[in-house]
């Protein structure tokens, strides 16, 4: 059950799509958007108090009038009181989005810009998407059709948790919040398996004496230069099958917030990875390591120039076929000879 009266049961999402544009999904409510002071900050990620400060200076300055946008509804809160909460319509939505200083009010700017600047130059809009969904919203949906691809893909663990996190209804990988993210993402993920960073990985079990210099999968017949820079090479039955778990709990939760059309921001999902380690019962990484990933390429190829001259004296697989196909033309050549008659 909505928490909200079914008067004011309405929705607006704006949202990136997987190609960068910003869209805009209404679920309308007696043809209109209502939406509390609560709902709005939700919408726009800031602080009820910068939220009801925008609304109050539209009315000051004579922008909307109260009476026309404003509803009132009484409603029990958790407490058991009766409150009377205002709800706002799609005029005021619009009017506080042009006023507020947040990354979700710079999308929704872009895209009335986008509409405006077509109407302007063409005299009217259309949302194409909308027309093809016969009006029907379909965020959710989708969200759901692409949560169960990445569920379904062959990627290595730690990109699924981008892929995730790129589902978020205000991503951006230009933010500083995502470039924090990008950095941490795969060391947190491998500290939480084995207790050490990628780095760290790469650099203590890299080792030319050991069988295939310690890799434990590579691409190809043998182990490569390709192979050697990356910690997932390394990792034993054990340590995937921990990270993919963790992967697990992530994605079904994420399928679980779909479901329930529940979106989910940028910063929901960098807290979420931590409580989802936290309760696997895994260490959280908080610092940035021993190691440096710099320090971890040069070990591993100096490792990998030792590994292959180990390696020089060995017959390479094409070397061995050679020698065989040539015994065994010998021995056809050999059978060939008989005792000839003159």
């Amino acid at each position: 059950m909505s928490e909200y009266p079914a008067q004011f049961n309405s929705e607006i999402l704006f949202y990136q799509t997987e190609d960068g544009q910003t869209r805009v999904e209404v679920r309308l409510s007696n043809e209109s958007v209502w939406l509390s002071l609560k709902q709005m900050a939700e919408l726009f990620q800031r602080d009820k108090s910068v939220i009801s400060r925008h609304i109050r200076n539209v009315f000051e300055e004579g922008e909307l009038e109260p009476g026309a946008v404003v509803a009132k509804y009484a409603t029990t809160a958790a407490d058991r009181k009766t409150y009377q909460v205002d709800y706002y319509n799609l005029d005021v939505i619009i009017s506080v989005g042009y006023r507020v200083r947040s990354h979700r009010g710079t999308q929704f700017r872009m895209w009335a810009t986008n509409l405006l600047r077509e109407y302007i130059i063409k005299g009217f809009t259309m949302d194409d998407q909308r027309l093809k969904q016969a009006g029907g919203g379909n965020y959710f949906d989708e969200l759901l059709s692409r949560i169960r691809d990445i569920r379904s893909s062959e990627k290595v663990f730690w990109r699924k948790v981008l892929d995730i996190y790129a589902t978020s209804i205000d991503y951006d990988p230009n933010t500083d919040l995502s470039r924090e993210f990008f950095a941490v993402v795969q060391n947190k993920m491998h500290w939480a398996a084995h207790g050490h960073t990628a780095a760290e990985i790469v650099a203590s079990r890299a080792d030319a004496t050991k069988p295939n210099m310690g890799l434990t999968t590579w691409t190809g017949s043998k182990p490569s230069a390709a192979d050697i820079e990356f910690a997932k090479n390394y990792l034993n039955h054990d340590e995937i099958d921990a990270l993919n778990r963790i992967v697990t709990i992530y994605l079904d939760f994420a399928e679980f917030q779909a479901l329930n059309r529940k979106p989910m921001h940028m910063r929901d999902w960098i807290a979420k990875l931590d409580d989802f380690l936290r309760i696997s019962e895994r260490d959280i990484l908080t610092h940035a390591g021993q190691i440096s990933h710099k320090a971890a390429v040069a070990k591993a190829r100096a490792e990998y120039e030792n590994y292959r001259a180990l390696q020089a004296n060995k017959p390479s697989p094409v070397e061995s076929h050679f020698k065989k196909a040539i015994e065994e033309m010998k021995k056809l050549e050999s059978g060939k000879r008989k005792p000839g008659k003159e």
